[in-house]
């Protein structure tokens, strides 16, 4: 068996790998770098040669992981696409949508190598999906040299951890993993037995939890600060991720109205993407491992910025609650504009991070700034003044850095390849992993480099 990365770089970007047993190729993710535009947003696909491919798996519908699906598609036109049934409809949506921004930053920026596909192909994509459930084992080729299943990776809905087996091997890549419940997704619910070879995230190799840590005081201290922007005459403003972070969220704010830590009548608002994301997630609330099962967020509660019957752009009033993608902020997003054309420079609002932001976008730039500095939101218009109230929130998708190593000590693997993690958060994990493993071979895998497995 061979194993090599066909990311275009070592750590987090267009996630894409190659697993190779008996002539059997597969390709692991197809994603997009979310900082880099036109053919270096690519994973290095002429890694493998076209028409080779076998099988290509997706862990989940976040761009970094199937933002170039139909790229690898298109170069692997046998290839068959093995993907969860949520999955399938979130990253359908995602990719419509994202074919709108690259025909945007064609107009826009001129990367004339934009847009990557159109929205034709990905409708014929969609046809050709091999949806798998959790819990199944199948055969990934047609003579059966190599089986897979997929495990609840506790993400966001759809996301997947895949165990392969082949030639008497067997080799687990995590994909992006959370072994915590959080206030709708539960946690992950991995493989207990041993593993000849693990491919295993690191995302928060530098980010040690603090020791009082706990998810439900972080939520009820959500709410208290978004009481004190509500009480202050002003509104909060919480930038999210249309897609798993939005859903999250809106758990959190019916949690907080059902038990009086805010008012049932201040109105909530979403928009855009993440209302379309949030019906497909009311469409799986039924059979998908999830807290509140059954509860349909776009029916049984109450979303202002839900409602099919408003027209025109969302409203910025004082008094409410707004959810709105992006969720670092990027320049021409509703958050951003919110932010820039008046919540930003007053001090009666709140605006409460609940997820990552990137030091150099403009969420990262908000989150190092100090009260009264000025902030670039976006380069095409003056700077803003920092007058309200900025707190972030801890209530991360990924997975703490014990549990996932605590995950990888008990699989007992042979051989470790560290990815999906900044230089710093593979550098803690191969410590740790050596150190508690004593004598397997913990690896960071540069692009292009073949590793026999």
């Amino acid at each position: 068996m061979v194993f090599k990365s066909m990311c275009r770089d070592v750590g987090i970007g267009a996630n894409s790998y190659l697993l190779e047993s008996g002539g059997v190729k597969v390709i692991l993710d197809a994603g997009m770098h979310p900082k880099e535009e036109g053919l270096t947003a690519q994973p290095r696909y002429e890694l493998i040669k076209d028409d080779t491919a076998d099988a290509i798996f997706i862990t989940h519908s976040h761009l970094d992981h199937v933002g170039t699906l139909p790229v690898a598609s298109k170069r692997q036109r046998n290839a068959k696409i093995f993907i969860s049934p949520e999955t399938a409809e979130l990253a359908c949506a995602m990719l419509h949508n994202s074919v709108n921004v690259m025909e945007s930053k064609r107009t826009e920026l001129g990367i004339t190598d934009y847009p990557f596909f159109n929205h034709r192909q990905l409708d014929r994509m969609k046809g050709i999906f091999e949806r798998r459930n959790v819990g199944k084992k199948f055969d990934v080729d047609e003579k059966g040299k190599v089986q897979a299943e997929f495990f609840d990776a506790g993400h966001i809905m759809g996301s997947v951890g895949i165990m392969f087996e082949a030639e008497g091997k067997k080799v687990f890549y995590t994909g992006d993993v959370n072994f915590e419940d959080s206030t709708l997704q539960k946690g992950a619910i991995f493989p207990k037995e041993e593993v000849d070879v693990l491919i295993v995230e690191t995302t928060r190799g530098e980010q040690p939890r603090r020791a009082d840590y706990s998810r439900r005081e972080e939520e009820n201290e959500l709410a208290k600060a978004i009481n004190g922007a509500l009480d202050r005459g002003g509104s909060a403003l919480l930038p999210v991720f249309a897609m798993g972070k939005t859903q999250e969220v809106l758990a959190m704010l019916q949690r907080f109205k059902e038990e009086g830590l805010v008012d049932q009548k201040v109105p909530v608002y979403i928009g855009g993407l993440s209302s379309k994301m949030t019906t497909i997630y009311d469409k799986f609330s039924d059979v998908t491992r999830r807290n509140r099962r059954g509860f349909k967020f776009m029916t049984d509660m109450e979303l202002a910025g839900g409602n099919k019957k408003r027209v025109g752009p969302i409203p910025f009033n004082n008094g409410c609650i707004y959810a709105l993608s992006s969720g670092m902020m990027s320049p021409k997003t509703v958050s951003n504009n919110f932010a820039r054309q008046g919540l930003l420079e007053n001090k009666k609002h709140g605006l409460f991070f609940v997820g990552y932001a990137a030091e150099d976008t403009p969420g990262g730039n908000i989150r190092a700034a100090e009260h009264g500095d000025m902030v670039e939101l976006d380069p095409a218009y003056p700077k803003v003044k920092l007058n309200c109230e900025v707190r972030a929130f801890d209530f991360s998708g990924h997975s703490t850095r014990d549990a996932i190593a605590d995950f990888a000590v008990s699989v007992k693997p042979k051989k470790i390849f560290l990815v999906h993690g900044d230089d710093g958060a593979m550098a803690w994990f191969k410590q740790e992993l050596e150190t508690r493993l004593p004598g397997v071979e913990v690896i960071i895998p540069e692009p292009g480099v073949e590793f026999e497995i």
